[in-house]
């Protein structure tokens, strides 16, 4: 196997256009800043401000901290960016860790798939932006809503074809490399988190289905009103 295999590529992290607007609020602040700040400042949901901010400290683009406020109650978290890039030492294989995960996933779970849907629901709950009990979604706002997720984790969805149901162009894979060695359990992964972020937002619309890879660089997600019936669980 290959060094470039077991490794993931040299140099610094990538950073996708909503984490990069995080990074920059970050560092335009005067001091440390919570997780309700910068979700204002860039309109993002608090749970996805949260997630970015998380993955900057990680990546060590930013620094993590409570703060006492001398009052009963679990002190508040902050964030500030550090003073200078992150500088890395050794070898990250993320790459690998996430291949071998799903490889253990797929051989140790009788039906690895169906797991994999209802693990990337949960997430794609956490991440969406929740609207308010009193307010009604509808399919324009959720398609925009699911979008957004998608967006942010970085699969670049292009404008929504607006058929009798519509379909929502992926021109970017995030998980392309280990999808291709695990394709059912990965899609399914994804199929799940999109089905999680509409059902969140109580949307009129559900994922039917999704076509991975009809291009090399585009997968097709296949929405239906929400009260048709469902199909069974697949990514295919």
């Amino acid at each position: 196997m290959s060094e470039r295999t077991l490794h993931d590529p040299a140099g610094p992290p990538a950073v996708g256009e909503s984490r990069a607007h995080v990074l920059d609020v970050l560092r335009a602040a005067p001091g440390a800043v919570g997780v309700r700040e910068i979700a204002e400042q860039t309109g993002l949901h608090s749970n996805t401000a949260r997630f970015h901010l998380d993955t900057l400290v990680k990546d060590g683009f930013a620094e993590r901290a409570t703060e006492g406020s001398g009052r009963p109650g679990r002190p508040r978290v902050v964030y500030r960016a550090v003073a200078t890039s992150p500088v890395r030492e050794g070898h990250r294989s993320y790459q690998l860790l996430a291949r071998m995960l799903t490889g253990l996933v797929t051989e140790a779970l009788a039906q690895p798939a169906q797991a994999a849907v209802g693990a990337g629901e949960a997430w794609g709950r956490y991440l969406v932006d929740t609207p308010s009990p009193a307010r009604r979604i509808d399919t324009e706002e959720a398609v925009r809503r699911l979008t957004r997720v998608l967006t942010d984790v970085g699969f670049a969805p292009g404008p929504v074809q607006d058929r009798p149901n519509p379909v929502v162009p992926l021109r970017h894979c995030p998980f392309r490399e280990v999808a291709e060695e695990h394709r059912d359990t990965v899609c399914s992964l994804h199929l799940g988190l999109m089905r999680g972020a509409l059902e969140e937002v109580r949307a009129p619309l559900r994922v039917e289905r999704l076509d991975p890879f009809v291009e090399p660089s585009l997968c097709l997600a296949h929405l239906a009103p929400a009260e048709a019936h469902r199909s069974p669980d697949h990514a295919a």
